[in-house]
């Protein structure tokens, strides 16, 4: 009963007068029984004009259910017949409620007949009657039906989506449902006509089979797997959508696997050129097909630096690059290493030309050697990029490496002093960077990173110069020699003369005072200053500082030296020394923070350095790598692999020996390094990381000075569309050329921007492409990104018109997105334009 007056509720919202023809005679007490406000209940008993008289003359406001027991007359006999085409109409069969139910008329009880078993669902119905609007037609109710069946809005991509997602799922519940709601033969015919599949055996994994052999292999006109039943370019589309998709990514990924065993891709890529798979991306062998080719060409240097980078770059719109993107960075470090190798001349004629050189440009070999070796281990492809390696590890450790330094050493040997001209020496850093502060009052704040060389000084300064409004300079510091913490934390302090102890300890001593912890320090950094306010800090403790208390030691302070050390804390043992190019990644991590919290805190001079840098060669060390002599003399002191400190030091051919007076020291001391990049034998340490010695990597390191802008001092590159010489889309397809203007840097940012043709009326026409412009390179040519979009069957509506080629950029924290640049085109599509003949 509750039913029955819930529909005939939902009818006298439509109208004043609804008519109730009991067929088969059975619901005679449901209408005595039936009461609605408002509304008076007549039967029909041979007595239609008195009816019509009542309901059209006597009360035309009045609401009228209007019964008869039994079915409609004939219209012919029907002398109600004029009123009951102007009135509601109810049934009392179940086809008849549900489509009262669900507002639907009768002209749609055939579709509702058609697929029984889905109506007979509460749920289901509750879940359709929220899609239907009024202007639906049948074929727009079968397909909000079968939305319905799909868990998806009723769309066909949309269903499509669900119905692929299930299957990678290892279900079958909702194209079970479909098959059991009798919408089996509607999914076809619209798969068809939307994707062009027909197939002896439909099935949803059918076409998931079809859809991948046809979008890969469509690319290859010598393929005889090309399939005999081309899909359209929608499901091209559809393809590429699916794989770009957050939400079904896991699917498309699922499904690519088992198409690529099923259609044997693996062994038709084993003859495939890499440069014919650029754009592919739809299995994840075409990656592991094109690092594989790409290591070898790299390492055969068959592949320029530039083809190269612009290979990679092009795989960076990939689906798979994230997973693989270690690999595609190992690669172009590496390339660009052998590139800048070839490149170099170790030739110089003085310590000082040496320096300029090395930080002009050689030291970029130690930072892509670093950046190489860093990515080969997070890639944890080890095995495939081991020839590389060797050969990269071959090339850094006896081309460069070795014969630099050894060409260095020469103009160490030669003089009688360490220093360099025009060349700060790191003892006087104090006087140099921190005392024109101080004597101004302005507060000033060091920070010192324990083996900062200077090739991450270098990206720090970059990494600096990316924030906005941070901006930095950088310049060489001749460290001490040796070139060890203690000495080198020593002589960043303010001094008048540096002593090495005379014992076992390794101990300096500035004025007198053990520089031993950051405790001394301090009160070096105090004896030197009466009227100012000067502390140390170690950087764990600034960092886990809250902001007031940062603020305090920011205000209270005149001067203050922060002290990091994480890249020496772990190359310095050997259990952990592997891992210095991980400590060094998260080195560069912690400064920026570190520089964030003290600017945050309104420190304004900010300036970092370091004590040493090091040498690190990651393959296990040569037998020709360690010296052949033995350390002997009178009193060895201090000893470690790169250095000895002593009395008496007897010469060897391998060390180099300086006195305390020649390193500008004080005290009678005697220090001997081992030449080149030679190391000492000792038991018990490590050998692939060490410092202490006189090579350009251990002893030039940088001086970063900081400072922040009060206004935002970055931009973002700018895209240009470049458009060729017709603007009418005549095919399928189109091929635009998109031109990032300048290349991108510390202070010019990257653009991404998703890019689609679309009509006047703002519908998407073709395919959809997620474009990043972060080109480094000034080459121009090198900054052009060619992309190619596909027309989907909706372009067929637009032919004629004009489109709109749009980039559009997304609206920060949202998933909206604006418009950033756009071109108009027409549409003029020959009905020959889709035929591959």
């Amino acid at each position: 009963m509750d039913k029955i007056s819930q529909a005939l509720s939902r009818l006298f919202e439509k109208h004043r007068i609804v008519f109730w023809y009991d067929a088969k005679k059975e619901l005679r007490r449901d209408f005595e029984n039936v009461s609605l406000p408002d509304v008076e209940n007549i039967e029909i008993r041979n007595n239609e004009f008195g009816i019509k008289y009542r309901i059209l003359r006597e009360l035309p406001e009045q609401k009228f259910l209007i019964y008869h027991e039994g079915p409609q007359p004939d219209d012919i006999e029907n002398w109600l017949l004029d009123v009951h085409l102007t009135s509601g109409d109810f049934r009392t069969d179940q086809v008849a409620i549900w489509l009262s139910e669900l507002e639907l008329s009768l002209d749609f009880s055939f579709v509702v007949q058609d697929h029984v078993n889905f109506f007979n669902s509460g749920k289901r119905r509750t879940a359709l009657k929220r899609l239907l609007n009024a202007d639906d037609t049948e074929n727009r109710l079968r397909m909000k039906i079968l939305a319905v069946c799909a868990s998806s809005d009723p769309r066909m991509d949309d269903i499509l989506e669900n119905l692929l997602a299930e299957l990678a799922d290892g279900r079958d519940e909702k194209i079970k449902l479909i098959e059991r709601s009798n919408l089996a033969l509607f999914l076809w015919e619209q798969m068809e006509r939307c994707y062009g599949y027909k197939s002896n055996e439909t099935s949803i994994k059918d076409f998931v089979i079809q859809l991948f052999r046809h979008c890969y292999f469509q690319n290859f006109s010598d393929s005889s797997l090309r399939s005999g039943n081309p899909l359209t370019t929608d499901a091209m589309v559809f393809l590429k959508r699916l794989k770009d998709s957050r939400q079904y990514e896991t699917a498309f990924e699922t499904l690519s696997a088992e198409c690529a065993e099923i259609l044997d891709i693996e062994q038709d890529l084993h003859e495939r050129d890499c440069r014919k798979l650029a754009d592919l991306d739809y299995f994840r062998l075409i990656d592991q097909k094109i690092i594989s080719d790409l290591v070898k060409n790299v390492a055969d240097r068959t592949i320029s630096v530039e083809e190269c980078a612009a290979f990679i770059r092009q795989r960076r719109q990939s689906h798979w690059f994230r997973h693989f993107q270690s690999c595609y960075e190992a690669l172009e470090c590496g390339s660009q290493f052998i590139h800048a190798l070839d490149s170099s001349s170790f030739v110089m004629d003085s310590i000082s030309e040496g320096i300029k050189f090395y930080c002009d440009s050689w030291y970029k070999l130690d930072q892509l050697y670093r950046k190489f070796i860093f990515h080969v281990k997070n890639s944890a492809m080890i095995s495939l990029m081991e020839n590389l390696s060797d050969l990269i590890e071959s090339l850094y450790s006896n081309t460069y490496l070795t014969k630099v330094n050894t060409v260095w050493q020469g103009f160490v040997d030669a003089s009688d002093k360490w220093d360099a001209p025009q060349i700060t020496l790191q003892k006087h850093f104090f006087e140099k960077w921190v005392r024109p502060f101080t004597d101004k009052d302005n507060k000033v704040f060091v920070v010192i990173s324990d083996a900062l060389r200077y090739e991450i000084g270098d990206e720090l300064l970059s990494l600096i110069r990316k924030e906005d409004r941070y901006d930095a300079s950088i310049e060489p510091v001749l460290s001490m020699l040796p070139s060890y913490t203690q000495l080198g934390m020593a002589a960043l302090l303010p001094n008048t003369q540096i002593k090495i102890a005379d014992d076992d300890t390794g101990t300096v001593f500035v004025d007198d005072i053990s520089s031993q912890g950051t405790v001394n320090r301090a009160k070096i950094l105090a004896k030197n200053f009466s009227s100012k306010s000067t502390t140390t800090i170690r950087s764990a403790d600034l960092i886990n500082l809250n902001k007031d208390d940062c603020r305090s030691l920011t205000r209270d302070h005149d001067v203050v030296y922060v002290y990091h050390n994480r890249i020496d804390a772990t190359g310095d043992k050997r259990e952990s020394e592997e891992r210095v190019f991980e400590a060094v990644e998260e080195t560069l991590n912690e400064l920026i923070k570190i520089i964030k919290k003290l600017t945050n805190a309104n420190a304004n001079n900010l300036i970092v350095t370091s004590d040493h840098g090091f040498i690190y060669q990651h393959r296990p060390i040569d037998e020709s790598d360690f010296s052949g002599s033995e350390v002997s003399g009178d009193v060895i002191l201090f000893n470690d692999r790169r250095f000895v400190i002593g009395k008496g030091l007897n010469p060897q051919p391998g060390m180099r020996k300086f006195s305390s007076k020649e390193l500008g020291l004080q005290g009678d001391l005697e220090i001997q390094i081992p030449k080149s990049i030679n190391r000492l034998r000792l038991k018990g340490s490590g050998s692939r990381y060490v410092h202490g010695g006189a090579s350009l990597q251990e002893v030039v390191i940088p001086v970063i000075q900081i400072n922040k802008k009060r206004q935002s001092d970055v931009s973002q590159v700018e895209v240009e569309i470049l458009t060729g010489s017709s603007s009418i889309i005549s095919s399928g397809q189109l091929s635009v050329v998109f031109y990032q203007t300048q290349a991108a840097g510390d202070k010019i940012r990257p653009r991404s921007l998703r890019a689609g043709i679309f009509t006047q009326a703002g519908d998407l026409i073709s395919d959809s492409h997620d474009l990043k412009f972060d080109i480094l390179s000034d080459n121009s040519r090198e900054r052009e990104i060619p992309v190619q979009f596909v027309l989907t069957r909706k372009a067929d509506a637009a032919n004629g018109k004009k489109v709109i080629l749009k980039l559009e950029e997304n609206i920060p924290g949202t998933a909206q997105f604006k418009e950033y640049k756009s071109i108009s085109y027409t549409l003029r599509r020959s009905f020959t334009s889709d035929f591959d003949f």
